[in-house]
């Protein structure tokens, strides 16, 4: 058995979701919404699996797609991307990541990754061969520290791989942090690997700038984007992405290996649905954080010490503060699925080594009435 995975433990969201269906809990700990997704984006693809076709479709994506997302980025990041040779779809962000990792990594290459970090990184990093440097995070600002980056980066670096906006903080790197990451980048010719998933999740009139739009990064990045989390329709498992050509042409040649290609119906619905007006994007903002203000203000109102979020489907709570105080997370989340029948992630289980243990993740990408019986039932142990 390959040791890399053989040797890693069940990931916390299963093991969180096992305890949540244990306990009959509300569920806010893995990261879905509790909505099946825009009907008429959904309408797309049943009329494309009747209608349409249902045999291979390209290796890179329909044309029809490919050229919707350069449309789309061009319209929200003034993104000049060509469609032929810089836009690619896979089979959800995760398959992105794999087959860019596999593409760009040799066997004792160093990859900079920044923690907490989504839990599949670091397993596909070093199944690729690479060697992990690490830049811890710290609530409540999450900002990148310039010693610890100056410390992560050496000659082996090849490869940067970073989440933006972040989960599972819910924040989003300024531009001063982008800025200091690219002049470190540049300096040692590595790659950015963006996984930009979270790009429409944005609130509170937040600065966002995606690191295509950076001149240094333009062709050093590679951008990771998904339509599972631009339309809440996560099952759907469509991504993709956008690089330089010689970038793109040689993580198209891993993704040939994976999984070849993406079901066509499912990718003539999401061209359709990149294309949908501006204010279908800022309805989905506005709903997604209204939810959030009702979810942040109940907790508030127990006594819960809650971290701004900026971004994702992520609130996190400061139990260095308030009604818990000094509370492991990992022991709190355990209290908090098997007395309140509420489940929740600690975040401590997104670190690698020296691990934040005072933070716990809630997602709030819930319909109003689940989010206050959660609160319901929280408040029993307040």
């Amino acid at each position: 058995m390959n040791p890399i995975f053989a040797r890693t433990s069940t990931s916390v969201f299963e093991t969180m979701s096992r305890l949540a269906r244990q306990f009959d809990a509300v569920n806010l700990g893995q990261g879905f919404p509790d909505d099946p997704g825009p009907l008429d984006v959904r309408r797309k693809a049943a009329e494309a699996v009747v209608d349409g076709w249902n045999q291979y479709p390209p290796m890179m994506g329909i044309p029809e797609l490919r050229q919707s997302i350069a449309r789309h980025y061009k319209r929200f990041h003034a993104l000049d991307l060509d469609w032929e040779n810089e836009v690619m779809v896979t089979s959800g962000a995760t398959e992105a990541l794999a087959g860019a990792l596999l593409a760009l990594i040799e066997p004792g290459d160093e990859v900079v990754l920044f923690q907490p970090m989504y839990d599949a990184y670091l397993p596909l990093v070093r199944r690729a061969g690479g060697i992990p440097r690490f830049v811890t995070l710290k609530p409540p600002l999450w900002g990148i520290d310039e010693g610890q980056l100056r410390a992560a980066f050496s000659p082996k670096t090849r490869v940067v791989l970073l989440n933006h906006p972040l989960n599972p903080t819910g924040s989003v790197f300024s531009r001063a942090d982008l800025d200091l990451l690219a002049k470190y980048i540049v300096a040692h010719d590595a790659i950015l690997v963006c996984d930009e998933v979270w790009e429409h999740l944005l609130f509170y009139n937040v600065e966002y700038s995606p690191t295509l739009t950076i001149p240094e990064l333009r062709r050093k990045t590679l951008k990771i984007g998904s339509a599972g989390k631009i339309f809440s329709l996560t099952g759907w498992k469509v991504g993709f992405v956008c690089a330089a050509p010689e970038i793109l042409k040689v993580v198209a040649k891993a993704h040939q290996y994976i999984t070849f290609t993406t079901p066509p119906s499912l990718q003539a619905a999401v061209a359709y649905g990149l294309d949908k007006p501006d204010d279908y994007f800022a309805g989905m903002r506005r709903d997604f954080q209204a939810a959030q203000d009702r979810f942040a203000d109940g907790l508030t109102k127990l006594g819960f010490a809650v971290i701004p979020s900026n971004a994702t489907y992520f609130l996190n709570v400061d139990l260095t503060k308030g009604r818990f105080a000094g509370m492991d997370d990992n022991a709190f989340a355990k209290l908090l699925v098997e007395e309140a029948r509420v489940a929740s992630i600690p975040v401590s289980a997104f670190y690698a080594e020296d691990a934040v243990t005072s933070v716990v993740r809630f997602c709030f990408a819930k319909k109003f009435e689940t989010l206050d019986e959660a609160l319901r039932r929280i408040s029993k142990l307040c």
